[in-house]
């Protein structure tokens, strides 16, 4: 082998580790490299590779410009841009088409603060808490935040006597009550956690009517109280027997409600509401008394009814007429009493579903949230937990039950559009039973079959447009039925005096 073959070789080294020194032949190694005799050495092979006889270069920058030049390669450019465009503006309009056909977001309706959750009215103070005053009543705002409440009802407060319109004080809060420096730490404790105070200020809350008899000197006396009580940070008021002010005194009221309603919060934006109170029952008084008063909200005795026809007949006229953003339900209160005492044990539940599921804003007596009776008077010792030693175990339970019952419901209202603000559709109307949809643009709708009969089942056969075959357990108020089980609409069983919540979703 030359010199000049071995220049142009490379060298590969072969670690061949323990193996016999024997010398390797041109006939073993093969005709494709050439092996020197002296390569091998203790175990190392040198073999000499061949260096590559050519490199690939490419075309140089000239050559490139001169193929890129012709028109061969003018044209490919051109129909590469033309098909870019092309695809780009195929995709801009299959956007716009899919946005153009795609279901609109129905805009929200204008709320207020009180539409969003449950107002809870505390009459008497004194029977809330241990201390029986305000201060006591600011450390349980955290468990009425817990019920998802929006807004508190507290008192009256005030100083007065009964029947003696001369003792009326209208801005000094009595000694059983407290002071004014618990009720701003209260006003304080409840704004920041979200929760609204609404101050009961009817004049004669201890006489036997509302109002004194000269009702006009006292609407008089309201101007500087109502000022007074909103600058403390009060977000509104509430009055029993509001006709009989409005009637005696029309303009005078007319003041009232103009000084209530031009109070918004500069900030916030945050609306006063102006509430009232009223014995009628039959929806025509209740629309005349809303017209007459001005009022945003009406309490009334309309749900008293133990007829599910009237109560649905009763939510039907309100609704047409008013929306929902002016309704209010409820069943008892501070001068009728307690829920449970009203409409019995057995009722309890389904009296939340009811009140909690209704277009409109549902308002609750305290203690209603665990069952509380009335006693010998309207204003039984509320029971908290940790004041439960004089209750027997069943009792104790029984309470448990209630509030954890009404909790998830107000969760659950709170968390959903169509149960806070949905439209109402009436499924289902008897004497003992109704049924009714929430629904809300496209989210998921509920449906509410309620049974007031304590002794039968009844089958509800649900068909309509708007609704499914089957739907899924959301709440039962007994054992009956299972949270997410599905239930046929078109022969849907409900127990003597239960509730029950459904839910299915919104198809386009």
């Amino acid at each position: 082998m030359s010199n000049d073959t071995e220049v142009g070789m490379k060298d590969v080294e072969l670690n061949e580790v323990e193996q016999e020194k024997q010398p390797m032949t041109e006939g073993e190694a093969g005709n494709n490299y050439a092996i020197s005799p002296v390569s091998e050495k203790n175990g190392i092979v040198k073999v000499k590779i061949p260096d590559e006889e050519s490199k690939f270069t490419g075309l140089s920058k000239e050559e490139l410009m001169k193929v890129a030049g012709t028109p061969g390669w003018v044209k490919v450019r051109w129909a590469l841009l033309i098909l870019f465009w092309l695809g780009w503006l195929g995709m801009l309009a299959g956007a716009i088409a899919i946005i153009i056909q795609a279901p609109r977001c129905k805009p929200l309706p204008e709320m207020n603060w009180w539409n969003y959750g449950p107002l809870y009215q505390i009459g008497d103070v004194n029977s809330f808490t241990k201390s029986s005053d305000l201060k006591g009543l600011a450390e349980k705002v955290q468990a009425m935040d817990e019920l998802k409440v929006k807004g508190l009802i507290i008192g009256p407060i005030h100083v007065s006597s009964a029947d003696e319109p001369e003792e009326l004080k209208l801005t000094e809060i009595s000694k059983e009550a407290g002071n004014l420096i618990q009720f701003q730490e209260l006003i304080k404790a409840a704004h920041k956690r979200g929760i609204s105070v609404v101050l009961d200020l009817t004049p004669n809350y201890k006489g036997k009517e509302p109002w004194f008899t000269d009702a006009v000197s006292t609407v008089v006396k309201l101007e500087s109280a109502l000022m007074h009580w909103l600058g403390e940070g009060v977000d509104g008021f509430l009055f029993y027997g509001v006709e009989k002010a409005s009637t005696a005194a029309p303009s005078l009221w007319e003041d009232v409600e103009v000084l209530i309603h031009n109070q918004t919060e500069s900030v916030e934006k945050k609306k006063k509401v102006l509430i009232g109170v009223t014995e009628q029952t039959s929806p025509d008084d209740v629309i005349a008394v809303l017209n007459k008063t001005g009022v945003d909200l009406l309490l009334t005795d309309a749900l008293r009814s133990t007829s599910a026809l009237d109560v649905a007949h009763t939510v039907d006229r309100l609704y047409s007429t008013y929306g929902q953003t002016r309704l209010a339900w409820n069943i008892g209160g501070r001068i009728a009493g307690h829920l449970a005492s009203l409409v019995g044990f057995a009722k309890v539940k389904l009296s939340y579903l009811l009140l909690l599921t209704l277009p409109g804003t549902p308002v609750f007596n305290y203690g209603d949230e665990i069952g509380l009776q009335d006693e010998v008077t309207k204003n039984p010792t509320m029971v908290w937990e940790d004041s439960q030693e004089n209750l027997t175990v069943s009792k104790m339970d029984e309470t448990t039950t209630f509030r954890k019952f009404f909790k998830s419901v107000s969760e659950k209202r709170s968390k959903e559009r169509s149960l806070q603000h949905g439209e109402y559709l009436p499924l289902f109307n008897s004497t003992s039973a109704m049924a009714y949809v929430r629904s809300w643009d496209q989210n998921e709708r509920y449906i509410i079959a309620l049974n007031w009969h304590l002794e039968e089942t009844v089958t509800l056969q649900l068909k309509h447009a708007e609704i499914p075959e089957h739907a899924t357990v959301v709440f039962s108020t007994s054992d009956g039925k299972q949270v997410d089980e599905v239930l046929n609409l078109a022969q849907l069983e409900v127990k003597p005096g239960q509730g029950i919540m459904l839910k299915f979703p919104y198809t386009p």
